[in-house]
């Protein structure tokens, strides 16, 4: 197959009409270009240009060649351009997949100020509720990051970045006993009625899992495949509801209290081993902004405020 330098001794012959002068365009010497264009000969078994006291001229195949040989030299400019652009944030196109319950508080924020900052950036995002699927799609090479709670599988694990943390907290309807607290337990909710998520949210089985770890068995009332569901229905006094702080929308009509201690998961992003600067760039950013939290939600939190009947 003709080499690329090739490709371009022969536009810039066709160009200058010299090969001397070819040579100075290329930065490159005249034996140099002699040697790719006689290389190029051999490999379409051709003569490709003519030479005269007056220089050089274009054969039929030379004239045939010389387009595609254009075209493929843009092309290669083209490439690196692109590649270029990419590298810089300013151009190019970003893959993204995240859990469902991520895509607003996390990453639509920052989606949003790349539209405004890197406006040459085409940014995609896929969504899923199933870590399995997510994970998938960044093993084909479908995606270039995926944004998912921790823990993820050990074989990603050298794979994954923790870009922000988020409050694991308790919804009640106003009123409800536990609401009188500044922070409740977990042991707290031992026979409590649970509004819960169906088994098509990851958040089912992750919420089962850290409840039998601290023996600790409510009874759900209720399961919901939508994670910001699961606070409104507890808020409208079918019982209460674990969810993920982001969960909770902007006035919020029922009672939102931390965990004693303190309850917290990892987010993180998830991408191939070798990096590049654009997903690193879109990490960066996501760490910088963190999980967006409503004034009056992050207000109960603080225990500055309560929510009105």
């Amino acid at each position: 197959m003709a080499s690329l330098r090739a490709l371009e001794c022969l536009v810039a012959i066709a160009d200058t009409g010299s090969i001397t002068q070819a040579a100075r365009l290329l930065h490159s010497s005249q034996p140099a270009v002699s040697h790719q264009l006689a290389t190029l000969e051999r490999e379409t078994r051709t003569v490709l240009v003519r030479r005269d006291r007056r220089g050089v001229t274009l054969t039929p195949a030379g004239r045939a060649a010389v387009a595609d040989a254009r075209r493929a030299v843009t092309a290669a400019a083209d490439a690196i351009r692109a590649a270029r652009a990419a590298g810089e944030a300013a151009g190019g196109t970003l893959r993204l997949a995240c859990a469902q319950s991520l895509c607003v508080p996390l990453v639509a924020p920052v989606i949003r100020g790349w539209h405004r900052s890197h406006p040459e950036v085409t940014v995609t995002l896929r969504e899923s509720a199933e870590l399995a699927e997510l994970t998938g799609w960044l093993d084909s090479g479908e995606v270039d990051l995926v944004l998912v709670p921790a823990p993820v599988p050990d074989r990603l694990a050298a794979a994954a970045v923790t870009v922000a943390e988020e409050e694991i907290v308790l919804t009640a309807p106003i009123g409800h006993h536990l609401a009188d607290r500044p922070a409740v337990r977990l042991a707290d909710l031992d026979g409590a009625p649970l509004v819960h998520f169906a088994p098509d949210n990851g958040l089912g089985l992750w919420l089962d899992r850290a409840l039998a770890e601290a023996g600790v068995r409510p009874e759900p009332v209720m399961r919901t495949s939508v994670t910001t569901a699961a606070p409104q229905l507890a808020a409208a006094g079918l019982g209460v509801a674990v969810s993920p702080v982001s969960a909770v929308s902007p006035g919020f009509p029922g009672v939102v209290r931390s965990f004693s201690p303190r309850w917290v998961r990892q987010l993180v992003a998830l991408r191939p081993t070798t990096s590049d600067p654009l997903t690193d760039r879109f990490v960066e950013d996501l760490r910088a902004h963190g999980v967006g939290v409503p004034e009056d939600v992050r207000a109960q939190l603080a225990g500055n405020t309560e929510p009105s009947e």
